[in-house]
């Protein structure tokens, strides 16, 4: 498969190599004044220079030094592919990238670990950072939608290694991410019903599986009038909706002050009156804060988190609440009228699917996860909950074909006062 903007077959050594003086004369131009780079400051000090380079090379030279000057320098032609996600630097000779179908490796090169560096220490710099022995691992959101992660020898035993992630702006529909083939048709309703009637949810799933563009997608479905408040470490959602909040956080300066963590700012956030509080991604203590805005009225919200399975979420939450000093039995009290669904996603062979919704339930002492819509062999099919989840969300329970190895039936003798799960519900009742 050929990698974008390069030819299949045999190295391809990087634009520097082409006019290095070139180069070296725009940058010391454009740098002489201080206002923003833009493609017009680069074209006029490319014609500056008096080289006669024709109308193609002349773009040509604009495009590659403005990459090297404000962009992603030699990974910008990568970046121009919009179905490319993630960009990874291992080495000189070792460049991947991710299009949704796994790591490809690009025919790109690097001219040694200088080069590397130098690009790195570029980047975290625009981001209002810097990386040195003394901060040898950092993380920047720059403009442009990337987000940066950049890590020094000898942490990293390869050389300077280089991550890059890329939000793009233009949000997918829900119609794009069914003919990707991220969901089908029946769990299409699913999702469409879970933000129509407020179930507060998790999306889980492992890095890059998809998790921020679901999300994305379905707070764009929420209701005009309503107020989406966000929360993140790193600005990445950008829901199609036309009342939208932002809030990032800030980390701490050279002495270590000023921080300004997700917890603080989800203590912000319900000041500012959402209707939708989300929290782009619980990785930390803030989940505490999480639980309760929700457990106070703030229903239809969530965020993301890391996980192995859908049936995973309850123990990394119980893990997650242990570092704000939460017992298991607070956390299991918060979470059992905080969240109602968990969306399970993966990347798989296919590219990035859905493969499981779950509803919360109490299991004895504690929660747990209990399927109603699963993934097999391709096929969306009832898991034990789905009747209930069906009811709540005034979906016909036909929409999906009952699984081979659990009856239709047996989801209402789960979830049964009697049975050996129950729900608890604060909106339902307090067991249902």
């Amino acid at each position: 498969m050929s990698t974008p903007g390069f030819p299949t077959g045999g190295r391809r050594r990087l634009p520097q190599r082409l006019d290095a003086a070139l180069l070296k004369t725009v940058r010391e131009t454009v740098m002489s004044d201080a206002g923003p780079v833009t493609p017009s400051r680069v074209a006029a000090a490319v014609h500056a220079t008096g080289r006669l380079l024709g109308t193609a090379g002349a773009l040509a030279a604009v495009e590659s030094i403005s990459a090297e000057l404000s962009g992603l320098g030699p990974l910008q032609q990568l970046a121009r592919d919009a179905s490319v996600t993630d960009i990874f630097v291992n080495g000189p000779d070792s460049v991947w990238f991710d299009r949704g179908k796994g790591l490809e490796r690009a025919q790109l090169h690097f001219d040694g670990e200088p080069q590397i560096r130098a690009l790195a220490s570029r980047l975290v710099a625009a981001g209002g950072r810097r990386l040195d022995d003394g901060s040898p691992c950092v993380d920047v959101r720059l403009d442009g939608g990337y987000r940066v992660h950049a890590v020094l020898p000898p942490i990293s035993t390869a050389g300077t290694l280089l991550s890059v992630r890329i939000r793009r702006e233009e949000v997918f529909s829900m119609d794009e991410l069914c003919e990707g083939g991220m969901f089908g048709p029946s769990i299409r309703q699913v999702l469409e019903a879970m933000i129509d009637r407020r179930l507060s949810f998790l999306i889980s799933g492992a890095t890059g599986s998809g998790k921020t563009t679901l999300l994305s997608t379905m707070l764009g479905l929420s209701s005009p009038h309503e107020r989406l408040v966000l929360i993140e470490d790193a600005s990445e959602l950008n829901p199609v909706h036309p009342h939208v909040v932002s809030l990032e956080s800030r980390h701490g300066n050279l002495e270590g002050g000023g921080v300004l963590d997700l917890g603080e700012l989800v203590r912000q956030a319900l000041r500012m009156r959402p209707d939708r509080l989300i929290v782009g991604e619980c990785r930390g203590a803030e989940v505490r804060e999480l639980l309760t805005a929700l457990n106070t009225g703030h229903t239809g919200g969530g965020g993301t988190i890391h996980a192995n399975a859908a049936a995973a979420v309850p123990a990394r939450l119980v893990a997650l609440g242990a570092l704000a000093g939460l017992s298991r039995d607070a956390v299991g009290l918060q979470l059992s009228t905080a969240l109602d669904a968990v969306v399970h996603v993966e990347r798989t062979p296919a590219g990035r699917m859905v493969s499981c919704i779950g509803l919360l339930a109490n299991v004895g002492t504690g929660q747990s996860v209990v399927p109603a819509v699963e993934l097999r062999e391709g096929a969306a099919v009832a898991g034990p909950a789905w009747t209930e989840l069906a009811a709540r969300l005034e979906l016909d329970p036909g929409l999906l074909p009952a699984s081979l190895e659990l009856p239709r039936q047996a989801s209402s003798e789960l979830l049964r006062p009697d049975g050996p799960i129950a729900r608890s519900d604060h909106r339902l009742g307090a067991v249902t």
